[in-house]
């Protein structure tokens, strides 16, 4: 198949690697660019443990002048591509809710950590795992450790390929995402409606603009992971 991929660079360039082993077709749209906060106030600490939603996270971190404060104690993460990050940056110990963030505040209320806990966050978040935890009487420290900043244009050679047809199928991995991708092609006057296009999603939430802008080809991965999201093109 021939795949947009409309993640940052970073996580677009390690699934483009996937899918052409798979044999698919790979043209890289990035709708986002990250930016990690190095000057992001950690607070007082010491932490218990840090939260982790995003292996964006674990690469903002690794340029705070504090990482070390962060890599001793042990890291929750939502899934397991944030959990390998973790790993990799040489977090001490590294526990994995395989799932979101729903599933990552069961997790941790289950283990009844000391606290407070340091939720290294993006900015736009699509949930408030801090707010779930302090319900189980979790203390959770809420810092900002990186932004993604939507783009205002396509890349020509994915612009090209969306307007002539080039395309079966785009992955989106946020709802976010989703939303500047939309914007993008609207700005470019590519109606995505139109066109004979697959769009695969992380999961409903993912998908909900999608849908409610008409866009009638969208499929959703039966776990919220970037394994059942490729299992969808097989």
């Amino acid at each position: 198949m021939r795949i947009l991929l409309t993640r940052p660079q970073a996580d677009a360039e390690r699934t483009a690697t996937a899918l052409r082993a798979r044999g698919h077709d790979v043209t890289l749209a990035p709708v986002l660019r990250v930016t990690p906060e190095t000057g992001a106030d950690l607070g007082g600490g010491p932490w218990a443990g840090v939260l982790i939603t995003s292996a964006n996270a674990v690469r903002a971190v690794a340029e705070h002048p504090r990482k070390w404060e962060c890599l001793r104690v042990p890291a929750f993460a939502v899934g397991r591509r944030s959990a390998e990050a973790a790993r990799a940056a040489g977090f001490a110990e590294v526990v994995s809710a395989d799932g979101n963030a729903d599933d990552l505040a069961h997790l941790v209320a289950a283990r009844q950590p000391n606290h407070p806990l340091l939720w290294l966050a993006g900015e736009d978040r699509a949930g408030d795992l801090a707010g779930a935890l302090a319900v189980h009487g979790i203390a959770v420290r809420t810092v900002v450790i990186y932004r993604a900043v939507a783009e205002t244009a396509l890349p020509d050679e994915a612009r090209d390929a969306l307007a002539g047809g080039e395309i079966d199928g785009v992955l989106h991995y946020s709802r976010r995402s989703a939303d500047a991708f939309e914007a993008i092609a609207m700005a470019a006057r590519i109606d995505l409606k139109s066109l004979p296009i697959k769009h695969y999603c992380l999961s409903a939430q993912v998908a909900a603009p999608l849908r409610q802008s008409g866009v009638e080809h969208v499929v959703v991965a039966a776990r919220p992971d970037e394994a059942a999201l490729l299992a969808l093109l097989d």
